[in-house]
């Protein structure tokens, strides 16, 4: 269960058998309206008056069910690189940005550095490592094919915005390209060519 367990509160609720004290806990859950009282031997810190407990997610990503053990304001890149070790979407400004991190949440891309796990649910996930089993889906050939990479820490992040725009639009226009891949920043200046990619990508 999630929650806030406070640990400053100057009410007294006794202890238990084992004589450890009961301290509020406050659950998120509609299902539990009122607080209910928790044993805890957590020591109380002046800094801190709450703690957050952590929960068991489900994640479908990249085809697969993959379960974690997180807190669950945890930024789901986070969630892909340190406890599922995909590492292919990237970290880059952490405020949503930069296009770095994008992934696609039920085909649609997204960014994942300031989307809470508890947020994603049942939805579908799908990072640059599930976006072709071979690596030879159009966009990723077309990259090729224009030779876009320069040092590439943005690249993956670019090719899920422009695969998620084919995706929805399989003939978008000179404007349909600039609004999708809008934010997507290229410090390496490659925007010319990953236009042209994403026409060609378009065709095949």
């Amino acid at each position: 269960m999630i929650g806030v367990l406070k640990l400053n509160s100057k009410i007294q609720y006794g202890k238990s058998k084992s004589n450890i004290p009961y301290c509020l806990f406050l659950p998120y859950c509609e299902k539990i309206d009122k607080p209910i009282l928790v044993a805890s031997n957590l020591k109380k810190k002046t800094y801190i008056d709450h703690f957050i407990i952590m929960a068991k997610f489900q994640l479908k990503i990249n085809g697969k069910s993959l379960n974690v053990d997180v807190d669950p304001s945890t930024p789901i890149l986070w969630v892909l690189r340190d406890h599922l070790d995909l590492l292919g979407t990237k970290y880059g400004c952490g405020i949503s940005q930069c296009g770095a991190c994008t992934i696609h949440i039920n085909d649609v891309a997204v960014r994942s550095c300031q989307l809470p796990v508890s947020s994603v649910g049942d939805n579908k996930i799908t990072t640059i490592e599930g976006l072709s089993e071979n690596g030879d889906h159009p966009i990723q050939k077309a990259w090729l094919e224009h030779d876009i990479p320069q040092c590439g820490y943005c690249q993956s992040g670019q090719i899920m915005s422009a695969s998620a725009l084919l995706k929805a639009n399989n003939n978008p226009t000179d404007e349909d390209i600039d609004d999708a891949m809008n934010g997507n920043i290229c410090r390496c200046g490659t925007y010319t060519r990953i236009k042209a990619a994403i026409k060609t990508a378009s065709k095949a």
